[in-house]
This record gives structure tokens, C-alpha cells and sequence, in this order.
């Protein structure tokens, strides 16, 4: 995500309301998430990330959190990264990990919308 932003927001690529559909919005329709997840409403979780866009840095492997030894993106100079995480308006992250052990929880989904069935245009309403 700190790529995307990076080379694609701060650049001008993608508009930040880009970044959020595709990091965000569209992942949470395709899981059957929307509108808990992927919205900033009443009645959705609050989960945020806010950025920090003036981080201008060198990213290396040391810094990403996945189960493999290397990125092909180190060495890479990024100028944005998340500052601070919040999930259900809780702060998770700020630098360092702050989400107690076990809050995580079960999210019983809808059907995706790209696994619905497709109505025929005979069944569509007038």
C-alpha cells in the first residue's frame, strides 16, 4: 500500500478517492464486506489508516511484516507510510503493534456481488 500511495497518489497518478477503492471500497464488495467494512459511515467499524505523505525514506525488507526474506522493492525511495492504524476506532498500530492478543473477530459475510447469480435481462425491472 505505501508503493501504491507513493507512486501512485503522491505522483498523481491515482486520486487519493482512487487509492480508497481500490485498497478498500472494492476489496470489501468482493468479500461481501460493504458497507461494514470499506466505508467511513455510521453503523461501519472505523477502521482507519491515516498516512503520513511527508516520510521520504528507503524502504527495506526489515520494515514490511510478511513470511518471506526479501521484497523486490528494497532499496526503493517511497515518500509515504502509515502513521497510525485503527481498527473498530481502537489505534492497533502507531509504529509498533498495539492490538491485544485475541481481538480479532469472525465477520460472517454476504454473498459477493461477482459471485451472485446474474438476473436475466427478462427478470431486470422495467
Amino acid at each position: 500500500m505505501a508503493l501504491l500511495r507513493s507512486e501512485g497518489v503522491r505522483t498523481g497518478r491515482i486520486t487519493p478517492q482512487t487509492f480508497v477503492a481500490l485498497t478498500s471500497t472494492h476489496a470489501a464488495e468482493l468479500y461481501g464486506l460493504y458497507p461494514r467494512k470499506g466505508s467511513i459511515a455510521i453503523g461501519a467499524d472505523a477502521d482507519l489508516v491515516i498516512w503520513d505523505d511527508d516520510r521520504v525514506f528507503t524502504l527495506t525488507n526489515d520494515m514490511l511484516h510478511h513470511n518471506v526474506d526479501y521484497t523486490p522493492y528494497a532499496g526503493m525511495q517511497l515518500s509515504a507510510w502509515p502513521a497510525m492504524t485503527l481498527s473498530r476506532g481502537e489505534v492497533v498500530w502507531d509504529g509498533e503493534p498495539r492490538g491485544e492478543k485475541g481481538r480479532g473477530r469472525f465477520l460472517a459475510c454476504e454473498r459477493p456481488g461477482p459471485a451472485q447469480a446474474r438476473r436475466r435481462k427478462s427478470e431486470l425491472p422495467l
